[in-house]
């Protein structure tokens, strides 16, 4: 009894915390689902019950459709690229040479500006017209004609993927530099006497006590490229046509610019479902990786 008070005392310290969440996140989601079922266009006091009108729409509006899917691939290209990238550049970051402490701030500074600055100066970089920095670079230094980087669909969406790889390798590099300095140099060590190349010790000892770090990583960028806005907003504006739209672009076209709360809510709801569910399936299967390798 005296134990169980114990806790109960402690679990007032949550109440504050409690609060502040079920009246910033809690009710707002609620109040979204809500708002999905009507036609409520933010101004009427007064709005009608629509069923499932709004969620019939979201499946005919080219505009979502697509942001719907090049959400889906922004988030698990980038995710892909950004993993693939990271790791190697941890382990390098990881070697004891007179400039690391540089290096590592060097290639961590990216992604300390903001996502809109750095989009708005690679949108000058790679601006689709001869006078565009790498365009012009690769005329003189190769005499190829200007390329359409934002113009071209299926370049502006490479495009938008690279950019943001390149603001946010490094800081995910440093997040698994972290979990690289906690391993045992033990292991290196008997893996060497054992006569383990390099490469056998990175796929056999580095990668696997990798996991831990990766399983957050992947986590931060699948859900970070879910919510993205800025990049793909301040490169391509969402063009050419709707194939760079996202759908947070997408929500605030049709909720705030033309004042469809209903639409935009229920994009909201079936969003936030999507991303539940991708979000537990990585969660799971990297969690059972874990277990595996333990």
């Amino acid at each position: 009894m005296v134990k169980w008070k114990r806790h109960l005392q402690y679990q007032w310290f949550l109440l504050p915390i409690l609060l502040i969440y079920t009246v910033f996140t809690i009710f707002p989601l609620l109040k979204s689902v809500y708002l999905s079922f009507t036609n409520f266009d933010g101004y009427q006091k007064t709005y009608d019950f629509v069923g499932l009108q709004n969620y019939a729409r979201i499946f005919t509006d080219n505009a979502i459709v697509s942001g719907i899917s090049f959400t889906l691939l922004f988030a698990f290209a980038s995710t892909l690229v950004i993993t693939i990238l990271a790791i190697p550049l941890a382990i390098v970051l990881d070697r004891n040479f007179y400039t690391k402490n540089i290096h590592r701030a060097i290639f961590f500074f990216p992604s300390i500006p903001s996502g809109l600055l750095l989009a708005y100066i690679w949108g000058f970089i790679l601006a689709p017209i001869s006078s565009g920095v790498l365009n012009d670079v690769l005329h003189t230094l190769f005499g190829m004609k200007a390329q359409p980087w934002l113009s071209d669909p299926v370049l502006a969406k490479v495009s938008t993927v690279m950019v943001a790889a390149w603001a946010a390798t490094g800081w995910h590099a440093v997040l698994y530099l972290a979990f690289l300095q906690s391993i045992p140099k033990d292991y290196y060590e008997a893996a060497s006497i054992d006569g383990a190349s390099r490469l056998q010790q990175i796929r056999y000892i580095t990668l696997p006590l990798l996991a831990p770090a990766m399983t957050v990583s992947v986590m931060l960028l699948l859900t970070g490229g879910f919510k993205v806005f800025e990049i793909p907003f301040a490169l391509t504006r969402g063009g050419p046509g709707f194939e760079t739209h996202t759908i947070t672009q997408v929500i605030v076209l049709r909720g705030i610019s033309e004042t469809q709360y209903g639409l935009a809510s229920a994009m909201s709801v079936v969003f936030f479902a999507i991303v539940l569910v991708i979000a537990c399936f990585q969660v799971k299967l990297m969690q059972r990786r874990e277990e595996r390798i333990q």
